[in-house]
């Protein structure tokens, strides 16, 4: 088997990898385009940022398993993935600290001028007095949208600087919000309101675009910072630049919308001559640590997936059928018990949407149980469970 790597990977992962007794094709310089020609012979692909398209899924026979060596999967074309049968897992978590520490350097380097001090030390000016003006974070509200794990990260750091913390997720609730410490408000507008710092944790998906709107910047004080550390689709772009050039708002990004695809080169943004605006190079997640952390997630999941079939934060899954019948088969642990039963739904036009098939101790018996689309009829029962030599009951079970 093989796993091709469109990203770097630490040493001792790929050398895991390699363990497995698999080959490994480490690419780290790949890009979208080469991709998009297709991998002949890889059935595993391993990417961070770089973007997966339907043409690489299309032009990629053997390909059976995507893994995000991230949290996002917004990089990777999920509907494709799913009408070629192709399953995509991702690393949460992982490096959530990462980003956390990230958000903080932002929000730090925009108080006390931190990179405009830099530039102009290197340039030979000397701007003491202008430089003196920060305000510090103590006392300050921090206000948090999307309280997973990232999120969590942030609002204790923050904590640890005296800030206090307003937050809104659809998933907060007041007891949760007890434990960590900070305020639930009811909607991403109150948080804008309470903040003078706004930080948005959001996975990019419908429910996320845009919701940093332009409503939202502007119910920001005079003088708030605005921290982006997740994806460039969450924020109104054009709303913030507005904000940002008319000096009412600061901000800090570590995406923004015409970020290049490749890892390194010449380019030009629309934001390159914003003012009040520090950017990084999406670098959240590209600590050592936090690489490491990731990567040995990625292992662990092709190691789950090449000795057990199983795929591990399997994102692209169904996780319930429509199918309103369920047929619960115990069986004698022969071969083709399976095959018999199945080729009687069949025979019925009836179709087995899941099934899984466990095996008792002592390996005489087993259990199957199938999800089905259709409720076969008694004759259609009676066959299956009339094969006394290997059913040992046919049960079937109605959905609610």
């Amino acid at each position: 088997m093989t796993v091709y790597l469109a990203d770097k990977l630490p040493d001792h992962a790929v050398d895991a990898l390699k363990n497995l007794g698999l080959d490994v094709q480490s690419e780290p310089q790949t890009t979208a385009a080469d991709l998009d020609k297709g991998l002949s012979s890889a059935q595993i692909l391993i990417v961070r940022s770089t973007v997966v398209s339907g043409y690489c899924i299309k032009n990629s026979p053997n390909l059976s398993l995507i893994i995000r060596a991230g949290a996002g999967v917004n990089n990777i074309d999920m509907g494709a993935a799913s009408n070629f049968g192709i399953y995509v897992a991702n690393c949460p978590g992982k490096n959530a600290i990462a980003v956390a520490e990230l958000t903080m350097a932002l929000i730090l380097g925009l108080d006390r001028f931190i990179g405009d001090n830099v530039s102009d030390f290197r340039s030979g000016a000397w701007n003491k007095g202008a430089f003196s003006k920060a305000e510090g974070l103590y006392g300050k509200t921090l206000g948090i949208i999307g309280t997973g794990k990232i999120g969590q990260e942030v609002i204790s750091r923050a904590q640890a600087f005296g800030m206090d913390v307003v937050a809104w997720s659809r998933s907060l609730t007041d007891e949760m919000a007890e434990e960590l410490e900070i305020e639930r408000a009811e909607s991403v507008l109150d948080v804008a309101k309470k903040a003078d710092i706004l930080s948005v944790h959001l996975a990019m998906n419908p429910h996320t675009k845009g919701i940093i709107s332009k409503e939202i910047l502007a119910a920001l004080k005079n003088g708030s910072f605005f921290i982006n550390t997740s994806r460039a689709g969450v924020v109104d772009e054009d709303a913030l630049i507005a904000e940002l050039e008319s000096g009412r708002l600061k901000a800090g990004l570590d995406v923004f919308g015409d970020e290049p695809e490749f890892k390194q080169g010449e380019f030009s943004s629309r934001l390159q001559g914003v003012p009040n605006l520090y950017i990084t190079h999406h670098i959240g997640a590209s600590t050592q640590q936090a690489q490491n952390a990731v990567a040995d997630d990625a292992v662990d999941i092709v190691r789950g997936y090449v000795q057990t079939g199983e795929v591990r934060n399997w994102i692209n899954r169904l996780h319930q059928t429509e199918a309103p019948w369920q047929l619960v088969v115990r069986h004698y642990d022969k071969p083709g018990v399976i095959a018999n039963v199945m080729s009687e739904l069949k025979h019925a036009n009836i179709n087995a949407q899941e099934l899984s098939n466990v095996i008792f101790e002592g390996g005489a018996t087993a259990c199957c149980t199938i999800q089905i689309d259709t409720d076969p009829s008694e004759e259609i029962l009676k066959s299956i469970r009339t094969r006394q030599d290997e059913v040992i009951s046919a049960t079937l079970i109605a959905r609610n």
